[in-house]
């Protein structure tokens, strides 16, 4: 099914000091989604943002707010998040027990549900929520820390998807995360991703925020050409 491709920047290599300013450049310039990863420093080696930066965010951007739980026991802080104001909440099949049971509780909170796989675990872990889940997350880096580099290795696992979504008929999106810029950004897309993530390639761009943006929606226009 052909959905319009999306971009979500990445808040987690924003300037946090004039966090409300770059969200809202980031929005002026075309951002569909913004991108908030929740970092507890065990599932994954790093700490980063809680509930209470959701909130903020939302209190600023009427953009929708898509939180990516890269915790332990996600299930314990779902309802944190919903409060917030998340719209999407995306959990790691990786840290889940019962992944559909997760996945019903998400969309009785009213928000879009979405599993997520780190590089390593392949397409089959996703089974089980090809049926339920509205966002299938694949990691293009080892989740954890902004700034690395794209992994094409993951591609073939985004074509299988693409592949079962398309099958089913379904309607859920395709979200890659990790070293996407203007020059991996085709790749994924090529690959049936929907949704592109992207922290660096906007936030850190030489040029700024605007001409991040830019560069992004220009490799997306090249390619549909």
């Amino acid at each position: 099914m052909a959905f319009k491709p999306l971009i979500a920047p990445s808040i987690l290599s924003a300037d946090f000091a004039h966090l409300a300013d770059q969200i809202a450049e980031a929005e002026q310039f075309g951002a569909d989604w913004l991108h908030i990863d929740v970092m507890d420093g065990h599932f994954v080696p790093n700490l980063s943002m809680g509930a209470q930066i959701v909130a903020a965010c939302r209190r600023v951007s009427e953009l929708p707010l898509d939180v990516h739980m890269m915790i332990e026991k996600p299930e314990n802080f779902l309802d944190a998040f919903a409060e917030a104001g998340a719209d999407h909440i995306t959990v790691h099949a990786e840290a889940c027990e019962d992944l559909p049971q997760i996945l019903d509780s998400i969309h009785s909170l009213g928000c879009k549900a979405g599993v997520s796989i780190k590089p390593a675990t392949p397409a089959a872990a996703l089974e089980s929520a090809l049926g339920t889940a509205d966002i299938l997350l694949v990691m293009s880096v080892e989740p954890g820390f902004s700034g690395q580099a794209f992994m094409p290795e993951v591609l073939p696992k985004v074509a299988a998807l693409r592949a079962s979504l398309d099958a089913l008929q379904s309607k859920a999106l395709i979200e890659i995360d990790g070293g996407i810029d203007a020059h991996t950004l085709p790749l994924a897309l090529q690959a049936g991703v929907n949704v592109f993530v992207a922290g660096s390639a906007i936030f850190k761009h030489p040029e700024g925020i605007a001409a991040g943006m830019e560069s992004l929606q220009g490799a997306i226009m090249e390619k549909q050409q």
